[in-house]
């Protein structure tokens, strides 16, 4: 056995002090803090892997517009709970530019980041109709929305979509369906954390169900047109972003800042209702919210209570990179594909000494190289890797925090500097020794 790069009793015992008894089910936040504190004890450099958070500049024509509105003095105004009209105006375009879809601007929301809008979501949805109180999940997926249901007191189901691909993705979801008590499916396309990404054939079967058994979809797009197999950033040209909304009216579509423009920060992103959902009566909603439509309950009930309203500088940023978007004048796609390259290059080294890719195809297709990527390691389960790896400097989360049943890891690639492709390399080859 090789030394490895951090001693193994200064890694465990920063384990133990965190209460950490299975570290399978450490969370992103834990991870992320033994990592840390093992670096500065060890002063030996982490390769980490595990937060998702955007590793680039925010682009700089939000960055303007919101300054520009500051200055303006905006700050002093309360925003419009249904937003500001020309982010409204942007966003009803961006969909239409990027996705070929028909949205009016009322039904195009401001919220304070994707995370907001899936809580408003789910109020709204589970509250729809009093027969339907359950969220499927179609895993893998992004843990906090779980929390978010948990907070509301919301039940949901979950399975994983590693299993049931193509054709057998339909009878899979209307297994669940045909219970009656499912009011919205959410899935992430691409997916967050394995980076499969739905085929429209998928996509129209979810939709047809969505139709038949009147259940809505909650479509999280925050890595908006970050599948790098093709070149989906020119507007009002296909290819465009795959979606649901052609396949259904029972659709919300969450479309964030944060990964696309890298405007993390500044929490801004847009719920887009599809415009008969968004004038859709149901009887239990309006009941309760004095007789009002969908999309008004969203806005005027649930994100009222919630935030009074969205950052009014944010929006006038959102809508500015909207607006260059669809004029052509900034190629936002342009911008975050160096997750792309960073991914291909970790895979490499990773495929090199050893490891095998999780989530490793779409259909017949390999799946694509983005801001995530799933790695696993012959026998070892999630935990025993991801403690490994620690021994290493190099810092992950397992797979089974996000709803997957496979053995492995989520590899975010947003934080990987040049010079770590070396030091990656080394460390992986002594883990291939040791291993």
């Amino acid at each position: 056995m090789k030394p490895t790069p951090i001693r193994k009793d200064i890694v465990d015992k920063l384990i133990a002090q965190l209460g950490i008894d299975d570290f399978a089910k450490a969370t992103i936040r834990e991870v992320k803090q033994v990592a840390a504190m093992a670096e500065k004890e060890s002063g030996v450099e982490f390769v980490k892997m595990e937060m998702g958070i955007p590793g680039l500049p925010a682009a700089q024509v939000g960055v303007n517009a919101q300054i520009k509105a500051l200055q303006e003095g905006i700050a002093h105004s309360y925003p419009d709970i249904q937003g500001y009209p020309e982010l409204k105006v942007q966003a009803s375009r961006f969909v239409k530019a990027f996705i070929n879809v028909d949205i009016k601007p009322e039904g195009c929301v401001p919220v304070t980041g994707s995370m907001q809008g899936t809580f408003a979501s789910f109020l709204t949805c589970s509250q729809a109709d009093r027969k339907k109180d359950t969220v499927l999940f179609i895993d893998p997926g992004f843990p906090v929305q779980k929390m978010q249901l948990q907070v509301q007191g919301v039940k949901y189901e979950t399975f994983d979509v590693y299993d049931f691909r193509g054709e057998k993705l339909g009878p899979k979801i209307e297994s669940y369906l045909s219970k009656g008590n499912i009011c919205a499916i959410v899935y992430s396309n691409p997916n967050n954390p394995s980076w499969v990404c739905l085929t429209e054939e998928e996509l129209k079967t979810i939709g047809t169900l969505a139709t038949k058994y009147d259940t809505i979809i909650m479509e999280d797009l925050a890595y908006f047109a970050m599948d790098f197999r093709e070149d989906l950033s020119v507007p009002f040209q296909p290819p465009y972003q795959p979606s649901v909304a052609h396949y259904t009216n029972n659709y919300l579509l969450l479309i964030s800042g944060s990964k696309a423009f890298s405007y993390a920060g500044e929490r801004i992103g847009v719920v887009c209702i599809s415009d008969r959902l968004f004038h859709r009566h149901y009887t239990d909603l309006a009941e309760r919210y004095e007789g009002l439509p969908f999309g008004l309950v969203f806005s005027t009930r649930m994100l009222y209570a919630l935030s009074s309203g969205t950052s009014h500088s944010a929006q006038y940023a959102l809508a500015a990179m909207f607006r260059a978007a669809c004029d052509g004048t900034y190629n936002f796609r342009n911008e975050v594909k160096v997750y792309g390259e960073r991914a291909h290059k970790l895979k490499e080294i990773f495929l090199r000494h050893g490891f095998h890719i999780v989530y490793d195809k779409d259909l017949d297709k390999p799946v694509a190289d983005g801001f995530y990527f799933t790695i696993g390691y012959k026998n070892m389960t999630s935990g025993e890797l991801a403690h490994e790896l620690m021994y290493y400097g190099v810092s992950a989360i397992c797979l089974i925090t996000t709803g997957s049943h496979q053995e492995g890891l989520r590899v975010c690639t947003s934080f990987i500097e040049d010079h770590q492709y070396t030091l990656l390399d080394e460390r992986m080859a002594i883990f291939e020794q040791n291993n």
